[in-house]
């Protein structure tokens, strides 16, 4: 019986396979004259002391002179947060303290404003009625007209699609009839008449716009003209009869006087109300007569009015 030590399994094929494969540690590489890259995952050795023959030799550290201190503090404090200059080596001064150092300049004196009020605004005298456009076709109804009633037409107007005939009040039921059985025109509605108030235009304050469709051409126009504040209106109720209410809404609204009118009176305020509440000078509080701080004192003197007829 052999005397050797017995080794262990394990440590057997761990020497076999020492033996058939070669060293992986680092210290086992042979050394060579270019130095090698660090493997990936691995921390370079170059630096460490004890590197191999391939390690780049460690100089001494450079030795740069100290910066100059300067003569008082606030140039040090200066000198430690600015700087260096890369020409001369020396500290620069920061911006704000080039600027605190930098002498101001004497503000120049402003020349005082002369006072001025400002321009009063100017109230509009009426709308613009622009005219068409150049080459614009002007409708054959309008042609028409002109060529009926002489002097029917003062203006022309066309603003976003919409014709605009003005005419003067003394050609309005004329204007109108033709509007009305004219076969090129047709207009058998009168779909809304307003008025708009114009208090600078002294000799003809209001524009009374008769709002014009016709149902067969399916077409539109305007019909507007010009009147006074006391200015009689003829009412155009006979050429449609839907006017008759509309008129009444103008003369309750505006105190336009229209005349001819087979019942003129006020359909939305009553009857015995004082003045006219669309015009522009119209009192936001009321009429004048009737002005009360409290609308209850207003009612009661109402109401002791009627009371008063009643008796």
């Amino acid at each position: 019986m052999s005397d050797e030590p017995k080794t262990p399994p394990e440590a057997a094929l761990g020497a076999e396979a020492g033996a058939t494969t070669p060293a992986k540690a680092a210290a086992d590489k042979p050394a060579g004259s270019t130095p090698g890259e660090p493997l990936k995952g691995e921390v370079s050795r170059t630096d460490s002391p004890g590197a191999g023959a391939s390690a780049a030799p460690i100089g001494p550290p450079r030795q740069e002179p100290p910066a100059p201190k300067p003569a008082n503090p606030t140039a040090a404090q200066t000198a430690t947060t600015s700087e260096t200059s890369s020409a001369t080596g020396q500290p620069t001064a920061p911006p704000a303290a080039a600027a605190a150092a930098k002498p101001a300049a004497p503000a120049a004196a402003k020349p005082a404003a002369a006072p001025h009020a400002p321009p009063a605004a100017t109230a509009p005298a009426g709308p613009p009625d622009p005219p068409p456009p150049a080459g614009t076709a002007i409708p054959p109804f309008i042609t028409t007209l002109q060529n009926a009633v002489p002097g029917s037409v003062e203006q022309i107007s066309f603003f976003v699609g919409d014709w605009t005939i003005i005419v003067p009040v003394a050609q309005l039921i004329a204007t109108a009839h033709h509007l009305r059985t004219a076969a090129d025109a047709l207009f058998d509605s009168c779909s809304d008449v307003t008025a708009t108030d114009w208090p600078p235009r002294k000799d003809a304050r209001f524009d009374v716009v008769y709002t014009l469709y016709s149902t067969r051409l399916r077409q539109r126009v305007r019909l507007k003209t010009k009147v006074g504040e006391l200015q009689p209106v003829p009412s155009v109720s006979g050429e449609w009869p839907a006017a008759n209410w509309l008129e009444r809404e103008v003369y309750d609204m505006f105190g336009v006087n229209f005349t001819g009118h087979p019942d003129r009176r006020r359909i939305l305020m009553p009857d015995d109300w004082q003045g006219f509440p669309q015009r522009k000078d119209y009192p936001l509080e009321g009429p004048g007569e009737l002005l009360m701080e409290n609308p209850i004192d207003w009612l009661k003197l109402r109401q002791a009015r009627d009371e008063a007829d009643i008796e």
